[in-house]
């Protein structure tokens, strides 16, 4: 079968730049999966995405869908004939639906009988008829939250569209995408080369475009050329340029043909805290700012323009110009917001509503500092030192610079902190309280900040669900899988010994939901849900943290079933919980734990389905092999009992491992559920000690051979 290549652009006005990496994919996707969908074979695929377009060029596609033969099964033979021979109303209904007459019907014998059957060749379509409506199909379902019409159209997209290309091999297939008809034009840079650009083959649309419309179609290659561009800008200043991948990939989705252009601002502004320079001239002006060798900032910065102008610094004094009135207004924050401390903020916390039935965010405040205080205690931490920044943690929520740029919450608490000479612990916790702020991001690394950042987090989790908003599918607005693997992260990785269980209980018991006033005239409605104080709502945030702690062990490499094993013993400790896990996945690999593990789902089964009831301690035994396997146990549990205190899980499941014999032996020579109850009550308790014993690590009897 032959193949060609295929292209496919939309031309558009600007489209929006931080949703135009996630169009692109999703355009790409879903032509690729339309085409598989119609068994069209090809051998690459790629997206191309600018400002003004969306593009996807498909490899070595075949002409047509391979032919193919469906094989029909009709009514059994029995069924096919009337009594007097002539054909029944299901056979000829049969024919009917495969389009066809009874006597062109086969039979098909297989090993259940015979049955009526039809075959038929299908010739498969041209690639050209299917191509159209894969594209459309692919349009629909793109993740756009908003579509706008424009003129007299009543097509629908993100922005409005003024060409489409459709070539196959050097051919155009004719259609209507949008209200467009197709055809093998695109447009260049809206400025350099506003005129059309026949294509003549898919494969040269990106060297077309960028020899004869100056447009670079690649978004990772624009992102590539501004990331040295920036670099080489920054060098021409004695600098390093500062680039987040997120803005990276915006100003590459804003730019056809990026140029460089290095600013300066008043170094006077440099006395603000750094994040307030970087957060004003990355989300406001699109910048990259520029450090110095020491991670210091300079007082310089890098922009991009989309044009490559004759007079560049018109361009670079217009920045200059703009900028400067941002700084201004963060300057004047940043003095307006010393002139009162945190503390006298806290009161204010009163008029922000945290969740309707959960209060206001002082409330909150209140519950988080009972939690610093029971957790600090837990820890032997600085109970007082967790209460005061407690208090604080959300006082910088009042203030006119988080007002302004709300990323900055939390840092600007450790600024003003310090500035107010509160403890540095404290100061480093209000920022800390939010880590991790991302997958992968660090956890809080100072002791304050830990016990903040848990307070924080299993308060939110309580409460949110006491109210009953529990995450369903994909909608999490108040991110509690984030904050419950925010909690466990910062256990773990900490080293942090704190029962969750008992954490949860004192979270959930503070949850107060009875209808109150806020602020002056505002009255809750009535509360119909359960009541706080009901045991369900701990253990159900309990068991949402375990989801996630599944989830988090899965992804460091641990299997389901050692999971398992582990879960089935419900330590209250996530790094106890860790420390057991690491445990069991050595012991799987050790030459006994087949076999264990064998043995104990043996045990396990045995003392479930028993009726009767072990004895309350081994008493007389008959055979040398379950006298043998008493004294083996005995002896192990005393040598264990000294490695749990350990928590040496690890060194107590190894000297378990080595009853294997004893216990091969037990199974060998001895039958547990013997006519003689009194000797079956001593066998059974024998292996409830056994049971019991490795019970104190994990349920081995989950792992999987």
């Amino acid at each position: 079968m032959t193949a060609q290549h295929l292209l496919f652009e939309l031309g558009s006005e600007e489209l929006p730049p931080k949703t135009l990496l996630k169009l692109s994919n999703a355009l790409l996707n879903g032509i690729v999966q339309g085409l598989n969908a119609a068994e069209l074979t090809f051998t690459g695929s790629k997206a191309y995405a600018t400002p003004r377009r969306l593009a996807v060029f498909i490899e070595n596609l075949s002409t047509a869908q391979p032919d193919k033969t469906v094989e029909k099964r009709g009514p059994a033979l029995q069924a096919a004939f009337a009594p007097d021979g002539t054909p029944s109303k299901a056979a000829l209904g049969f024919a009917v639906s495969c389009g066809t007459t009874f006597d062109q019907l086969e039979r098909l014998l297989t090993d259940k009988g015979e049955w009526l059957s039809y075959t038929q060749a299908i010739k498969g379509q041209a690639t050209e008829n299917l191509v159209p409506d894969i594209i459309r199909q692919s349009i629909a379902g793109l993740p756009i939250a908003k579509r706008m019409r424009w003129g007299s159209f009543t097509t629908e997209f993100v922005r409005p569209v003024h060409w489409a290309v459709l070539l196959y091999g050097d051919s155009v297939i004719e259609t209507e995408i949008l209200g467009l008809k197709t055809g093998a034009a695109t447009q260049g840079h809206r400025f350099h080369a506003p005129q059309q650009i026949t294509l003549t083959k898919p494969e040269d649309y990106a060297d077309a475009l960028y020899q004869q419309g100056r447009v670079i179609a690649d978004l990772e290659q624009r992102k590539s050329i501004i990331r040295e561009a920036a670099q080489k800008a920054a060098d021409a200043v004695g600098g390093i340029a500062h680039i987040e991948d997120d803005l990276l990939e915006e100003i590459a989705a804003l730019n056809e043909w990026p140029v460089p252009i290095t600013g300066t601002f008043d170094p006077r502004f440099l006395e603000l805290p750094p994040e307030v320079l970087i957060t004003t001239m990355q989300t406001n002006q699109k910048y990259f700012p520029v450090k110095n060798a020491d991670g210091g900032l300079l007082a310089n910065f890098i922009t991009f323009s989309n044009i490559e102008s004759t007079n560049p610094k018109s361009i670079q004094q217009g920045n200059e110009r703009v900028v400067t009135p941002r700084l201004s207004d963060a300057e004047f924050f940043w003095n307006q917001d010393r002139k009162k401390n945190l503390a006298d903020r806290v009161e204010s916390l009163s008029s922000v509503v945290f969740q309707e039935s959960l209060g206001t965010v002082y409330d909150k405040t209140k519950r988080v500092q009972n939690l610093a205080k029971f957790i600090a205690g837990h820890l032997g931490a600085d109970v007082e030192l967790a209460e005061r920044a407690a208090l604080l943690a959300k006082t910088d929520l009042m203030t006119e610079m988080v007002g302004e740029f709300g990323n900055l919450q939390g840092i600007m608490g450790r600024y003003y902190a310090l500035a107010d000479n509160e403890p540095k612990a404290i100061a480093l916790a209000l920022e800390e309280q939010y880590f991790p702020k991302q997958s992968g991001s660090p956890t809080a690394g100072s002791a304050m900040g830990q016990i903040l950042a848990i307070a924080e987090k299993i308060d939110t989790l309580a409460g949110i669900f006491a109210v009953g908003l529990i995450p369903t599918g994909d909608k999490d607005p108040y991110a509690l899988r984030r904050a419950a693997l925010g909690i466990l992260r910062t256990i773990i990785e900490n080293q942090l010994n704190i029962n969750i269980v008992e954490l949860t209980e004192f979270a959930a018991a503070q949850i107060k939901l009875e209808p109150s006033h806020i602020g002056s005239g505002f009255l809750k409605t009535q509360i119909t849900m359960s009541s706080p104080d009901d045991p369900t709502t701990a253990d159900r945030v309990i068991d949402f943290i375990f989801d996630r702690l599944k989830g988090y062990c899965l992804d460091h490499g641990y299997t389901a079933d050692e999971f398992d094993a582990v879960i089935t013993v419900r330590p209250a400790e996530p790094l106890d919980f860790m420390q057991r896990l690491q445990a069991v996945k050595a012991f799987r690999q050790l030459p006994e734990a087949e076999s264990l593990a064998a043995a104990n789902k043996r045990i396990r089964n045995i003392l479930k389905k028993s009726e009767s009831q072990p004895a309350a301690s081994v008493g007389a035994l008959l055979e040398t092999q379950e006298k043998q396997l008493l004294q083996a146990a005995l002896q192990s549990g005393d040598d264990i009992k000294p490695l749990l205190a350990q928590r040496d899980y690890q060194g107590t499941l190894n000297r378990l491992a080595t009853l294997r014999n004893d216990v091969d032996a037990f199974f060998d020579h001895v039958m547990v559920m013997t006519d003689d109850l009194d000797l079956r009550a001593n066998r059974l308790a024998l292996l409830n000690l056994l049971s019991e014993q490795f019970l104190t690590c994990a349920d081995i009897s989950k792992l999987q051979s």
